[in-house]
């Protein structure tokens, strides 16, 4: 095969060993906070966070060692879809649906200002630690289709 046609790995990244979705670097704050001492012991300091919701696996690092959603102490999103979106302020997937029903994004806008604000401790308490404004969006995008769609 012609190598002009071949796609070339992203440099540094890695994907997870079960599902092949690119992760997310996490730094050793978001470690620390999520993961049990047992856990944290067997992955290296420099992980990865795997975003697909179907696949088992929360934490990865280069030597394919992994955590799973079931290792931890408490759910996460998106690996459940139940526990709160945002880990800061606890908006969960209910509260969008709620508000698309409504027809008002009271709760997302209160969550959306919040999230820009100090008490915002995402890097600790997201499982990404990353802030939870992109999966917001996408869910209250998402539910506000589905509503559109029903007859």
């Amino acid at each position: 095969m012609n190598k002009a046609f071949v796609r070339e790995p992203d440099a540094g990244a890695e994907y997870c060993p079960r599902c092949g979705s690119k992760g997310e670097p996490v730094g050793a704050d978001t470690l620390a906070t999520q993961l049990p001492p047992e856990h944290r012991a067997q992955i290296a300091a420099s992980a990865n966070f795997c975003p697909a919701a179907q696949c088992e696996v929360v934490y990865f690092d280069s030597f394919e060692r992994v955590v799973t959603a079931g290792q931890l102490p408490r759910p996460v999103y998106p690996k459940d879809q139940a526990a709160p979106i945002c880990a800061c302020f606890g908006l969960t997937r209910e509260d969008i649906e709620q508000d698309v029903a409504e027809g008002a994004p009271t709760r997302t806008r209160a969550l959306l200002e919040k999230a820009k604000s100090p008490q915002a401790r995402c890097r600790e308490l997201a499982a990404n630690g990353q802030s939870c404004v992109a999966y917001v969006q996408k869910c209250y995008m998402q539910c506000l289709n589905r509503r559109k769609a029903q007859p």
